[in-house]
């Protein structure tokens, strides 16, 4: 069985353009997500799934440069990007980042595919997000499916917001695929990892910045922030978009 990572990625951001190759610490952020992914010991490689448009020529090219995996499809179409993405490299579980995760981290990535592993007979899709209670911080997302459930996704969503947001009709059908979730023991829910503002970025800079590199864990992010309570204050009143 080959389990890949499916990081999706392009220019095009409405409240903050171009942050894929936003600057932390010396590297695109991009680059630190991809980085902290690769560390995952579960996974057969780390795809990344960009667009067609000319605007994310570049991200095509920098892959190229760096030797990564890479696929270009449908702008809007995510679902369609990433199904094709999974064909295209004969994958039999997709584990899906998003390029706006720097903070991603590899030991969860783990857990979600081990879940998965020890039952993927009967499992459609594993996520430690999407289905409320919530208890990761926001940038922590990781959510696997199987092929055959991408495909059936593929095949049966028809809505826009279903074709954008890759995996919503699965969770939207709990009576169509087997779902699982990991939880934490502690909810850090209210805390927010990913980056959509010129806030978050700020937020996560701070962090990188402490550190220097990409190597560290999210219990080490854990412990800044306890030295450190006044940075979630930077991003506090960011909120995710809606679907």
């Amino acid at each position: 069985m080959k389990i890949a990572a499916i990081i999706q990625a392009r220019m095009g951001s409405t409240r903050l353009p171009g942050k894929v190759f936003k600057d932390l610490e010396g590297e695109p952020m991009l680059v630190r997500v991809v980085n902290r992914t690769e560390r995952a010991a579960s996974l057969d490689s780390v795809i990344v799934a960009t667009t067609v448009e000319p605007a994310d020529d570049q991200i095509a090219k920098f892959c190229a440069a760096r030797g990564w995996p890479c696929y270009r499809g449908s702008q809007d179409d995510v679902l369609n990007r990433y199904y094709e993405t999974a064909v295209a490299y004969k994958v039999n579980a997709i584990v899906r980042i998003t390029s706006d995760c720097p903070l991603i981290e590899p030991t969860i990535v783990d857990r979600v595919v081990k879940k998965f592993r020890t039952n993927q007979a009967e499992i459609d899709y594993v996520t430690n997000s999407r289905l409320a209670p919530l208890t990761f911080p926001r940038g922590l997302d990781t959510e696997l499916m199987s092929f055959e459930a991408l495909k059936r996704t593929w095949a049966e969503a028809k809505e826009q917001s279903e074709r954008e947001h890759v995996t919503l009709y699965i969770y939207r059908h709990p009576e169509l695929f087997n779902i699982h979730k990991l939880d934490n023991d502690v909810d850090y829910s209210y805390m927010r990892w990913a980056i959509d503002t010129k806030e978050d970025l700020e937020f996560v800079r701070r962090i990188y910045r402490h550190f220097g590199h990409d190597r560290f864990s999210w219990q080490q992010v854990l412990a800044l922030l306890e030295q450190h309570p006044e940075w979630l204050e930077i991003n506090k009143h960011i909120r995710q978009k809606e679907v």
